[in-house]
């Protein structure tokens, strides 16, 4: 059995592992938490689903593990529904129960497929072969019944395209709501989240786009591996972007007074910046934005990153991020107060935070409360 390996082949697979990388991530205990996480690991896993069969069928490994073949179908038709659930628990503050029917249709389907699914493995070598390599011969197999017996089973790759074009539609205008909602421009959104849902429309169109192209050109399935590819540099784009939001590079040294034994800055022109500090950071009030940043803050400042992180640290006795985080709670008192009837999702969007639970977390580490228990209480003091 000859296989193939060439760059493509390469290319899948090292997407494949890294797909599976990210979810370990994304499906963590922890992280699953937060509905996004759980509907963008959902989506991813069924990407990975898809592009490992591809991979498997392109290369001919296939004949290893027969009974994969055209396992994957129910998950490609869960891309769509898995992209709209995380669009909209980006975009809404609570999912109801009927928001989870979108995925009805792909667990359906999987019971629908079962027939083909449950036989031997000389029906599979068969059903592969009868795509990919026609001329060979097919091994003798008598079919007691119809192993597509039902409709859709047999128009899996219309279902699934129909799918992506209809949950992309549904996803972009549930975000053109969201970003009129915060009157912001589509193509120069300053909102992290309204970027990152304006991102993932967009790669979700376009791979609908490339696989109806592909599809156009290839009667058969032959031309799978040019939109796994594709697939796989949006997993490694979604791996980078991971990576640059991610705090792992901000970390301040527990030996702050080793670390800056060497500086040359001296008590009065520390007490200065944090003067300038303190009056920019009240005025100005930078740390709601999402991506606020040190290197931003010292650019603002006209100072370098390393004096102005040691002024932090020395005068007051924090981490530039416990810094931030005691300003936006701090704002985000006020606004518990003053706006009762704004949600507390909307909250701590405002004062800079993506995430409902990491704001809780925060909230309740410096004040003791949770943000709705702070509300509570003062309005009881009222």
């Amino acid at each position: 059995m000859p296989y193939r390996i060439d760059l493509f082949a390469v290319f899948i697979f090292l997407g494949i592992v890294q797909g599976i990388f990210l979810l370990i991530f994304f499906l963590s205990p922890e992280n699953r938490k937060v509905k996004s996480n759980l509907f963008h690991g959902l989506m991813l896993l069924s990407i990975v689903a898809a592009i490992t069969e591809i991979f498997l069928l392109y290369t001919g490994y296939i004949i290893n593990c027969l009974f994969l073949v055209d396992f994957s179908e129910a998950f490609g038709i869960a891309i769509g529904p898995s992209f709209y659930l995380l669009v909209l628990s980006l975009t809404r503050s609570k999912l109801s129960w009927r928001h989870y029917l979108h995925l009805g249709f792909p667990v359906l389907y999987f019971f629908l497929e079962l027939p083909f699914l449950v036989l031997p493995d000389d029906a599979k070598y068969n059903a592969w072969i009868g795509t990919y390599h026609p001329d060979w011969e097919f091994r003798p197999y008598n079919y007691e019944y119809d192993p597509r017996l039902f409709w859709v089973t047999d128009h899996c790759t219309e279902i699934t395209l129909i799918s992506l074009f209809l949950y992309s539609l549904l996803g972009l205008i549930e975000i053109y709501k969201a970003f009129k909602k915060k009157k912001e421009s589509f193509w120069r959104p300053s909102n992290s989240v309204l970027k990152f849902l304006r991102w993932e429309v967009l790669q979700v169109a376009s791979a609908a786009l490339g696989i109806l192209i592909v599809k156009l050109f290839h009667e058969q399935d032959t031309g799978d591996h040019l939109f796994a590819a594709y697939i796989t540099v949006t997993i490694y784009l979604t791996s980078f972007r991971i990576i640059k939001h991610s705090g792992f590079f901000k970390q301040t040294s527990l030996e702050n007074s080793q670390k800056y034994r060497q500086s040359s800055m001296t008590p009065e022109s520390q007490q200065e910046l944090l003067a300038r500090l303190n009056q920019f950071m009240i005025g100005k009030r930078p740390f709601l934005k999402t991506e606020f940043s040190l290197p931003e803050l010292a650019q603002q400042l006209g100072t370098s990153v390393h004096a102005l992180s040691q002024t932090i640290n020395e005068g007051l006795g924090k981490s530039f991020f416990e810094m931030v985080a005691q300003y936006r709670v701090e704002e985000a008192k006020k606004l518990l107060v003053d706006q009762p009837h704004i949600k507390v999702e909307e909250i701590a969007e405002q004062v800079g935070y993506n995430s409902k639970s990491s704001f809780n977390t925060v909230f309740k580490k410096l004040t003791g409360f949770t943000p709705s228990e702070y509300r509570s209480r003062k309005k009881q003091n009222i």
